[in-house]
Formats: C-alpha cells, structure tokens, sequence
C-alpha cells in the first residue's frame, strides 16, 4: 500500500486479543532492523475512542472540537471525525484536510489568532464562518475579506504561573471587549461569543471561575450592542488524565450552570487536543552514533560532582530530533523518558547519558541528562505519549526522515465502535484483521506514512 501522503489512503490493524502493543513494537523493530531501521510511530486508534467516551461521561454536554495541529494525521482525523467531533483549524491547509473529510463548515472553527487575509478568504468561500479574534486591526481584516464572519472574542486570562506570558499574549481585555464591539458593529460584523483558554500546566483550577465569569461579562455587554451571543468556547489545557477531567468539570459545572444554562441557547465547547491523542501514539527511534563525553561537562552549572571520574559518560545521537518528532522539545520540557527497547539485567550498571537529534545542531538536545545501560549503535529506544506534536507536519530540517506511521486498534475497541454505531462504511474499509501468531510487513499489515 501507498503512504497515504501520496493518495490519502492508510490502513489500521485490527488486532485479536492475543496481541498488545508491545508485540506490534517488537515486530516493527525487527522488521525495521533488517530493512532500513527508519523511526517510526505505532499509534493505537482505540485510545481515541476511549477518550472520547470518557469526555461524553464527565463533560456533556459540552462539544470537543479537535486541535488539528496537535496531530493531522488521517487515522486520527477520521477516526475523530466519525465520533462527531469538532476541528479547530488554524490554517488553510488544516481547513482542507477536514473539509476532505466530509466535515460540514459548521463543526469547523478558525483559531489562528494571526490570519492571513488569503486564508481568511478560504474560509469565507469554504463557508467556514466561525473565527477568533482579539484585536481591532484582525477585525478590520475579517470585515474586508469574509463579510459572513461570525466572532467568538478570545478574552485574556490572568494565569499566575510560567505560563502567564504565553496567556496573555493572545487575548483582549475586559476593557477592549467594549471597543471591539464597537469596531464590529460600525462593520456589520457579527460577534457571536467568547473564547478563553487556560494553560493545562496551571495548577490554580480557579482560573476558570475568573475566565467564566469574565465570559459572562462579555455576554451582558453584547446585549447593549444588540449581538446574539449563542457560543461560548472554554479552550484546551487538558492534560488526558480523567482526575484533571473530573476536577475541571467539578470547578465549572456550577459556574455554567448558572451564568450559562441550558434555556440560554448558549452552547458550550471546548479544544482538547493533547487530551485525546498524546497517549495513543509511542515512537521507536534508533541509535546512529555514540560518543563517550566527560562527566562535569553534563552537569548544570553550580550542581556538585559526586560521582567517579573513571565511570564513562555516553552521548548518544537518534535518527529524529527536535526538526521532526521532537519539535515541543524546543518550547517546552519532554513529557516522556526513554525506555531502552534490548533487554538487560536488573544488575546491570546504569550511566550518565545524553540524547541527541540527527542534525548535529546545538539546539537538537533530546534529553540532556538521564540514566541508561550502555547501548549500541543499531540499538532502539522507545518513547511513550507522543501522539501530539508534529505528526502530519513537514519538518523544516532537510535531511530528515519521516519516521513511518504504523496504526492499530483492539477488537474490543472495534465492537465498540460498532455497537455504538460511530463506524462508517468508509472508515471500516481501513480495518483488516491481524493474528498475533503471524508477522506480516509493515505494507501488509499497517499504514506507511512516508
């Protein structure tokens, strides 16, 4: 089979219950070390469906509407797609994806807080008339290009944490809301609702109560402008952990219960993006150099050396980085650690070690500091939660490789589907069923995203 960048089409590997995820990887990886030892991704698609079921029991009524650039990959589109989940869009690219998808233009928003007039214009003449903004120059741009626009105004909020620059760079204040409307009427642009998105590293659940109850504010000004406001969007920030669901859900339910109830017409989404797919993809990456480096020059600044100068020091270099699969590295910290795929004895003796990108650049650094046996050249390490980033993207880094696509999913989670009736006739034709007993090729077997 092709890789679906070529004619869009990929497949998923149905497995019985005799198979896990682990013999999947196992499988690759040694069909990987014969052919070519390429990274690549295993992405169980049952996830998905289990973080779906898990949103409709704890946040409905409120409607999910998918990040796509968290991952834009088609099994994931599709499979969302099929469970009646919105998109969030924030490029023209994005938009056509979806659209590609069957996607009806009123399940599609348009994110980008920075739009290109071009790509304005794409939307209005895909009928894709829900859009952000926070600022009267973006306004005055959409009133240009898409006179069916329909606003939800992106409202700061005041995140205390490290976070707090990135919170406010987007967003308006309580204070501008009012000139915004203004600007908008003087347009004819309508105003429809409000977003504001809270950081899923903040620990003050609060928050929310402050950005609700600022929503609310906004709401009540539009009705002395005389705008309809129907939508209210509370962002992404979740981390994919049920307990962080519960809490968030604890925190608002009373709020929106009584700024928002259900006779107000008003309808209440969200953009959980790393909430659905982090957990569900794993990467294999493969050892192409090492080198012994010297141990203080591992240490941060001002740590002590405690351990003995005669024990070697190894710096290992992978077959993808921060150019590709790794790119979050750059912004944020790794929410993952390697797990070496050979296996060693407990007894064995562990050592300072590095992880580092193919680039050779100074900024493909991995893992600067972590304990592992000694490894290889050729040797394999897995890295779990890594379904969201830069699958779907091109990577920027030219020699890179694109680590391969292998999708999977549990026959419970197909019945599931099933009996829940979510799976089209379209979607099913991508399923084939795979006996654990029998390794087959990765063309045989799953899709290969080149």
């Amino acid at each position: 089979m092709k890789g679906f960048l070529e004619d869009a089409n990929y497949s998923i590997g149905l497995l019985d219950e005799g198979a896990t995820l682990a013999d999947v990887i196992d499988n690759c990886i040694y069909e990987h070390t014969h052919t070519g030892k390429r990274a690549f991704y295993v992405g169980d698609l049952g996830k998905l469906v289990k973080k779906n079921i898990q949103w409709q029991n704890v946040m409905a009524p409120i409607k999910p509407f998918y990040p796509v650039r968290c991952n834009s990959t088609p099994g994931v589109l599709e499979i969302l797609g099929t469970l009646g989940v919105g998109f969030a869009c924030s490029s023209k690219s994005e938009m056509a994806l979806v659209q590609d998808l069957g996607i009806s233009p009123e399940n599609i928003i348009y994110t980008n807080p920075c739009k290109q007039a071009s790509q304005i214009k794409y939307a209005a003449k895909a009928g894709i008339n829900i859009m952000t903004c926070d600022n009267d120059i973006e306004l005055n741009k959409i009133a240009r290009n898409h006179p069916n626009a329909k606003l939800l105004l992106h409202i700061a909020t005041e995140d205390i944490t490290a976070d707090e620059e990135m919170n406010m760079k987007f967003g308006t204040t309580l204070k501008n809301c009012r000139h915004l409307m203004e600007c908008a009427k003087e347009l004819g642009v309508q105003i429809v609702g409000v977003k504001f998105h809270v950081s899923g590293s903040c620990k003050e659940l609060q928050m929310y109560i402050h950005a609700i109850s600022d929503a609310r504010c906004v709401f009540d000004m539009a009705e002395e402008f005389g705008f309809k406001m129907n939508m209210l969007d509370i962002g992404g920030g979740f981390t994919g952990s049920e307990l962080q669901l519960e809490e968030v859900n604890h925190v608002i339910r009373p709020l929106l219960d009584v700024y928002f109830p259900k006779e107000s017409g008003v309808n209440v989404i969200a953009e959980p993006g790393f909430y659905y797919v982090s957990s569900a993809f794993t990467l294999a990456v493969n050892i192409i150099a090492k080198k012994t480096a010297e141990y203080d020059k591992l240490l941060p600044s001002g740590v002590e050396q405690t351990r003995n100068d005669d024990e070697p020091v190894f710096t290992y270099y992978i077959n993808d980085g921060v150019y590709g699969s790794f790119a979050s590295k750059l912004s944020e910290k790794l929410n993952t650690i390697p797990e070496v795929h050979k296996k060693y004895k407990e007894d064995e003796p562990l050592f300072a070690s590095s992880l580092w990108g193919p680039s050779c650049d100074e900024l493909d650094q991995i893992v600067e500091n972590c304990l592992l046996p000694e490894l290889s050249v050729g040797d394999w390490l897995i890295f779990d939660n890594m379904g969201s980033g830069t699958l779907g993207e091109q990577s920027t880094f030219n020699d890179y490789q694109k680590p391969l696509i292998y999708y999977m999913m549990s026959f419970s989670d197909w019945d599931e589907m099933q009996d829940a009736g979510i799976a089209s006739d379209t979607l099913m034709k991508n399923f084939f069923f795979v006996p654990s007993c029998i390794q087959l090729s990765p063309e045989d077997r799953f899709s290969t995203a080149a």
